[in-house]
């Protein structure tokens, strides 16, 4: 196995939200905090952006064209080419200044994606509390609120029978999982399989917050761990964990398989909120990070089936 630096310095806010698009090679992501979308040609190396008007917090490919993105509380759909922004949702405004996360498809092609309560402080990390919610655009363009009262709404993954759901609140710390329903989209029997418990940065053996998830072929979560430079991947099933692996940063927030077999680990970072001395003893904070020689592989990434 091996860690390197894919993309160096692409996001010096908070890059967030790796989207592998399988057909073309190229990985998506987002910088949240300075407010665009980037688009990375495997091929090529291009790195192409687009700026937004507000925070955006996740992008996905529609199968119809463009990407749909969280930009402040909107939902909304981007055409690359033209860099139009079509706004479809808003959500309601929730406390300080809520706006939306972390998104991702689920197997029916509907678009899931949570909220969050501002953010207050980086050290010690603090937010407005249980300001959050979590919701799903449906294929028919509908828009429903699954859960609320979380305080920030982060990583998803479904299983290969499609029959579970896995979601990260970030604070407390836990992976959820729900019975789920592929035909309706619907929840139920929520219940914890990983309690990161004690997310005391003083704790030796506090592996940070988690952040940003996805699944392997074979079942098993790799979460992103912010403020330790961790991916750390657990059995669900146990709670167990399987393997860690550590990144030249502290900041790692979320990643996804990639690459032309799929067996590729790609890790976003961010810069923002790294004091100046943490940005001398890594200054590849803000890269993209591959990792290789993992021995497991991913699943196609799913895309948005309806009409945007």
């Amino acid at each position: 196995m091996s860690v390197e630096v894919a993309i160096p310095d692409v996001t010096p806010g908070t890059g967030e939200c790796p989207h592998w698009e399988d057909n073309t090679q190229r990985l998506v992501f987002v910088d949240i905090t300075e407010n665009s979308v980037c688009r990375w040609d495997s091929v090529t190396g291009t790195i192409d952006k687009v700026q937004l008007e507000d925070a955006v917090g996740c992008i996905v490919p529609c199968k119809k064209g463009g990407y749909l993105v969280g930009v402040g509380r909107n939902v909304a759909h981007l055409d690359w080419s033209s860099q139009k922004l079509t706004k479809l949702h808003e959500i309601p405004l929730n406390g300080v200044q809520n706006r939306l996360n972390d998104g991702k498809c689920d197997p029916a092609g509907r678009f899931w994606l949570g909220s969050m309560g501002k953010v207050l402080t980086f050290e010690p990390l603090a937010f407005d509390m249980n300001k959050a919610e979590l919701y799903c655009l449906d294929t028919d363009g509908s828009f429903h609120k699954r859960m609320d009262k979380l305080t920030v709404s982060n990583g998803m993954a479904w299983t290969a029978d499609h029959r579970t759901m896995y979601f990260i609140e970030s604070i407390p710390g836990q992976i959820m999982a729900f019975d789920y329903d592929v035909s309706s989209g619907n929840i139920s029997n929520n219940r914890t399989v990983v309690d990161l418990g004690n997310l005391d940065p003083s704790d030796p053996d506090n592996l940070g917050i988690p952040d940003g998830m996805t699944i392997d072929t074979d079942g098993n979560l790799w979460v992103a761990f912010y403020g330790t430079g961790l991916v750390v991947c657990f059995n669900p099933q146990t709670g167990k964990i399987l393997r860690k692996i550590e990144f030249p940063c502290k900041r790692t927030t979320s990643c996804c398989f990639g690459g032309k077999n799929l067996d590729e680990l790609y890790v976003t970072s961010a810069r923002e909120g790294s004091t100046d001395e943490e940005r001398q003893s890594f200054p590849a904070t803000g890269s993209v990070f591959r990792v290789t020689g993992l021995g497991v592989k991913g699943f196609p990434a799913n895309v948005y089936q309806g009409n945007c």
